[in-house]
């Protein structure tokens, strides 16, 4: 007998204390102002994090003779690492693509403005014929040093594959970011968006003529590895920019791209995952739009996939397979859990609105899936996040009355230019590293890695893999707090 599985799933969830209600549209607003405080290069005059000042200021100068200048340090360092960027990227699109609309006007140009201050740098990145620069600075050099970014004097290394060397899941990334923010800027700048599809287009035929990983460059590979290694492969990344340059353009041969290499690529290979480095729950998500809204049956096995993903999230259904903490918390092994609970998060509101559109559901086997639950699923996460845990605490600095004031970032945790405007060298730095203090500057809405198995958080500087924000940690739940901000209350 079929269960239909609507809002019971609390009682499986576990006990989640110090509940209370939230205030989601100020935790979007400070979701998006996080952004402000990763940004490299020249700062505007509407910067709103004062404590930051400009750096990276020669970033591409000294070998290529080119502008790299602009675009986010990806966590607590200084280095401005591709890959994730650009996966960033497409989240933030994402969000506003699927919940622009539930955004007050103000908070969707802070969204856009954030946007653009990455797919600005990316364009850089692929101005050049034949070539994408995949990141700049020395990881090595620069993680050997605590030091502000206004200050780093760490090698800026510049890193570049040249065709017919490869980079297929950067490049793929890429179109995929550029695709996706195609949309979210269509309406407002049309000519902007253009140059972006135009752009994404071009980029992903690099990736696809040339395939293979960037990591498998040796000289790419000593600056990326371990920190960004592809370890699943590009394969899930061409799918994924394939299909975000159908959506973007509606282009039919990107249509059957996806149609005709699924098998090859790989497209029901790991199918439970989704972050900066494998892609394919969420490829399948936003390739089921097509057939539940569409009707393009030649593409089941996406939507078939992209259920199954759901089932997984489900404890009650015999298909579960998805851990969760005793708090509730979706857990995976490896750091920073935060970005799985944010992307899964995301991405059940994403499935979940294509399904209420079409007044479908998902069957598990032993119980049906509504969209309510896959919202009610999504809610639990984003409420643990933002302090209903078993220690009360808000992952989201500056949400909330209890948040981490220790978090792993050079530039929060060291005095800002503004206080101390001489220069602090690379290992006089460690004194605010080691200091036991709280930060001194709050990185307000960055979202830290998030507690351990048994939702233990210690707010410890060094322990990185939890106290360690990141862009693609924020990026996914910008738009899952725009949804909860229109609809705090689930019916």
């Amino acid at each position: 007998m079929k269960l239909h599985f609507l809002f019971f799933i609390s009682i499986v969830l576990l006990p989640l204390v110090h509940s209370g209600h939230h205030d989601y549209s100020d935790a979007l607003s400070k979701s998006i102002l996080f952004f402000e405080g990763q940004r490299s290069g020249v700062l505007p005059e509407n910067q709103r994090m004062k404590w930051r000042a400009d750096s990276g200021l020669s970033d591409g100068r000294s070998v290529y003779n080119t502008d790299l200048t602009g675009g986010y340090y990806d966590a607590g360092d200084n280095v401005k690492f591709g890959f994730p960027m650009a996966f960033t990227t497409t989240m933030l699109a994402w969000s506003v693509i699927e919940f622009g609309e539930l955004m007050p006007p103000n908070e969707l140009r802070n969204a856009l403005v954030a946007i653009r201050w990455a797919t600005d740098y990316l364009l850089k990145t692929i101005s050049q014929p034949n070539r994408i620069f995949v990141q700049v600075g020395d990881p090595y050099m620069d993680h050997n040093c605590w030091e502000r970014p206004e200050d780093m004097d760490t090698p800026r290394t510049v890193y570049a594959v040249d065709a017919p060397s490869t980079a297929s899941e950067v490049a793929a990334e890429t179109a995929a970011a550029l695709a996706a923010s195609s949309m979210a800027f269509r309406s407002v700048d049309p000519g902007y968006a253009e140059t972006l599809l135009r752009s994404s287009d071009r980029i992903f035929q690099f990736a696809d003529n040339f395939r293979g990983a960037y990591s498998d460059n040796a000289q790419i590979r000593d600056g990326v590895c371990p920190f960004y290694c592809d370890f699943s492969g590009y394969q899930d990344e061409l799918l994924w920019g394939a299909a975000w340059l159908r959506r973007a353009s509606q282009d039919n041969s990107y249509l059957n791209y996806i149609e005709n290499n699924g098998k090859t690529l790989g497209a029901d290979d790991n199918i439970n995952e989704f972050g900066w480095d494998n892609k394919h729950a969420g490829l399948n998500v936003l390739v089921s739009k097509e057939v539940i809204e569409g009707n393009m049956y030649n593409l089941q096995s996406y939507k078939a996939s992209a259920d199954s993903f759901m089932c997984t999230l489900i404890p009650d259904s015999s298909s579960s397979h998805i851990d969760y903490t005793p708090g509730g918390l979706i857990y995976k092994p490896g750091g920073s859990n935060l970005q799985h609970a944010t992307t899964i998060s995301f991405l059940l509101l994403v499935y979940a609105n294509y399904l209420d559109r079409t007044s479908q559901t998902v069957n598990c086997g032993n119980l049906v899936a509504s969209p309510l639950s896959l919202r009610t699923i999504a809610k639990k996460q984003v409420d643990y996040i933002l302090g209903d845990n078993p220690i009360g605490l808000s992952y989201m600095v500056g949400y909330g009355n209890r948040f981490p004031q220790r978090i792993h970032h050079r530039g929060s945790s060291s005095p800002s230019v503004k206080d101390h405007p001489g220069f602090i060298a690379c290992k006089k730095g460690s004194i605010y590293f080691n200091s036991t203090n709280p930060n001194p500057n709050v990185l307000v809405g960055a979202i830290v890695g998030g507690p351990g198995e048994d939702d233990v958080y210690g707010d410890d500087r060094a322990d990185f893999k939890k106290s360690e924000p990141t862009t693609y940690i924020n990026a996914p739940f910008v738009g899952v707090l725009a949804f909860f901000a229109a609809n705090p209350n689930l019916s």
